[in-house]
């Protein structure tokens, strides 16, 4: 289980932004997440339209000693948001927390040992901070592994994070375990003069933690959070969702082996039943040598048959094994599939002839999500024309694209 704080002393919505975006996309491509709320202000409730009067048990009770000194179980504080997402919400009252606990040896471990009782039960936690230090704070990052501080494109920014990273490295001092820490430049508008010089500092100063991903300004953004809705429900097909899905991803990638390794078998146990079900079933599309398998008492195909089956031999298909790209590319001797899940590599997928010389195949077992892709035929790009499902990309040409429930 993967622990990352959110934190910047700026704080405010920008920051829940991040937070809630994040875990929600890291959900919509499979990865199960809980977003904890140390932020007594509630932006996490309030971005996810979970009314604060009907919140019976919240993280300051999880935190907090019984009556008769037991500790309530995280889970009991958890709202269902979406599929794989969960979060476990602050009101008001949390500020009372750092009063009460203030001098007690444990008063920076109580995250920690309430998130001990979950391993296992999440692949991400994304803890939202609250914007000053104080024990809130120690608390999120004592239980973090890994700390992610946004930093929106401005010059005031860049004096702030100076400070948050001095007091990071104070407090990473004194850790027994390592505590990574990245930097995402956000709310970068390239439009601006200033923005563009403030995210080339951010990169000449801070290169080794910078995020490779960075989030452009996008009012889609503001505006799902002001209808209770994270990105991926309110506009997924807005740039701020397609920025929060390449975070969410690079993160995933660098998860280590370990992570990656219970990722994917439980993926590959999930595909093998589903293939050994289809395999009973199915016949082939192609015999050996190319052509169709025969079937008795065939009538000739009629000119709308044919169109038919065209239409099913090439395009990208989502199957019980994975994604399955056709493309029909006559006389070509390389063809391969490029996209945002193999960013953009076109070597790291090459497809194989299906037997037919203009046919050309490969199957991707992807998680859930949204992906764009193209064919490279014989070095040359273009959309797949099997799909019609397509968008513009920055270069004035169109991306395919494949969306995997």
């Amino acid at each position: 289980m993967r622990t990352i704080a959110i934190a910047n002393q700026k704080g405010g919505c920008g920051k829940t932004t991040v937070s809630i975006n994040l875990a929600a996309c890291l959900a919509r491509e499979g990865r199960r997440t809980l977003l904890v709320d140390m932020d007594p202000q509630g932006h996490c409730a309030l971005g996810l339209a979970v009314p604060e009067e009907q919140i019976e048990v919240s993280i300051y009770d999880i935190l907090m000693d019984g009556p008769t000194g037991e500790r309530l179980d995280i889970t009991r504080a958890v709202w269902q948001i979406t599929a794989n997402f969960d979060l476990a919400p602050s009101t008001k009252v949390l500020a009372a927390f750092e009063q009460v606990m203030q001098g007690r040896s444990d008063c920076n471990h109580r995250l920690a040992e309430a998130l001990a009782g979950i391993d296992g039960k999440y692949d991400f936690v994304i803890i939202d901070c609250p914007p000053h230090i104080g024990l809130l704070t120690q608390n999120a990052l004592t239980a973090a592994s890994e700390v992610i501080i946004p930093v929106d494109t401005g010059y005031f920014s860049l004096q702030g994070l100076s400070k948050q990273l001095e007091t990071i490295e104070t407090m990473r001092a004194g850790r027994e375990n390592p505590l990574e820490v990245r930097v995402l430049a956000n709310l970068y508008d390239v439009r601006t003069k200033l923005g563009r010089e403030i995210l080339s500092e951010l990169k000449r100063k801070f290169g080794p933690l910078m995020c490779h991903t960075f989030i452009n300004f996008n009012t889609k953004l503001r505006e799902g959070a002001s209808f209770g809705q994270p990105i991926t429900e309110y506009d997924p097909t807005s740039m701020g969702f397609r920025d929060f899905v390449r975070l969410a991803r690079e993160l995933i990638s660098t998860g280590g082996p370990d992570m990656v390794a219970t990722t994917l078998l439980r993926q590959a146990d999930e595909l093998s039943e589903k293939a050994e079900q289809l395999l009973a079933t199915s016949r082939p599309l192609f015999a050996s040598d190319g052509s169709e398998p025969p079937t008795e008492n065939a009538a000739p195909a009629t000119p709308e048959q044919i169109d038919r089956k065209i239409e099913e031999i090439y395009g990208t298909t989502v199957t019980p094994e994975g994604v399955w790209f056709v493309a029909h590319a006559p006389g070509a001797q390389e063809v391969s599939v490029a996209g945002d899940f193999n960013n953009w590599t076109p070597s790291a997928t090459p497809m194989m002839r299906n037997g037919r010389a203009d046919c050309f195949h490969a199957l991707l077992p992807l998680a859930p999500g949204r992906y764009c892709y193209r064919f490279v035929v014989d070095g040359q790009w273009r959309h797949d024309d099997g799909n019609t499902y397509v968008e513009a990309n920055p270069y004035g040409e169109l991306n395919s694209v494949i969306e995997v429930g």
